[in-house]
């Protein structure tokens, strides 16, 4: 079996979805974490000088979406049929853009963490998240999994990003009862309910 290591900083972030299907998968993989002192010097040695960074038998794989995707096929996570793997890959583009998104307005320059929060509860969520969040629970109407007739890492891009946006805004469950029903049943999948048991605390 190949050996794999993911590379990422101490948080979840971009690293998550890839941790969440090797933990789903079985694959053993070693998690490095990169402490933000160290990123510095790190950098010089990465490829792009981003992470994540993926680790196969000595070659580097970088992009997050790139690694979920190489790892997703790897554990029948991406359907067969192209149209469908091509809206995995647009529902995890669009979950990265979402996280993105949020943690640029949480931490937007020039104003205080109140302020950026004040902007956030009451400027994004009502005119960004939860439009979105309603096409998402609509799209739940009869329909067990997002993109196909099975678990895809799709479903999994959507649940971790909004596991911790229902448990930041536990109001959001009532408006949204099967976006959160998905993902109170991706969190309890095999291997990733218990990594989730472990996985660190960090603010991100």
């Amino acid at each position: 079996m190949a050996e794999y290591k993911l590379t990422y900083f101490i948080g979840r972030g971009l690293g998550e979805v890839s941790r969440w299907i090797m933990h789903f998968g079985n694959i053993p993989f070693t998690d490095e974490r990169v402490e933000e002192v160290d990123w510095p010097e790190r950098k010089k040695h990465t490829p792009a000088g981003k992470l994540p960074v993926l680790e196969v038998e000595g070659k580097m794989l970088n992009q997050s979406l790139a690694i979920g995707r190489f790892l997703a096929s790897k554990v029948g996570l991406v359907p067969q049929d192209p149209l469908h793997a091509a809206f995995c890959d647009a529902v995890a583009e669009t979950m990265k853009e979402l996280a993105v998104d949020i943690f640029d307005v949480k931490n937007a320059e020039g104003k205080s963490k109140e302020e950026n929060m004040r902007t956030y509860k009451e400027d994004f969520v009502p005119s960004k998240l939860m439009p979105m969040m309603e096409r998402m629970n609509k799209r739940f109407d009869g329909n067990e999994w997002f993109i196909s007739c099975k678990l895809t890492w799709g479903d999994m891009a959507i649940a971790l990003t909004m596991e911790p946006l229902f448990a930041e805004l536990p109001e959001l469950a009532a408006k949204f009862p099967k976006l959160k029903a998905h993902s109170d049943k991706m969190v309890n999948l095999p291997g990733i309910k218990e990594y989730l048991k472990k996985r660190p605390e960090t603010s991100y």
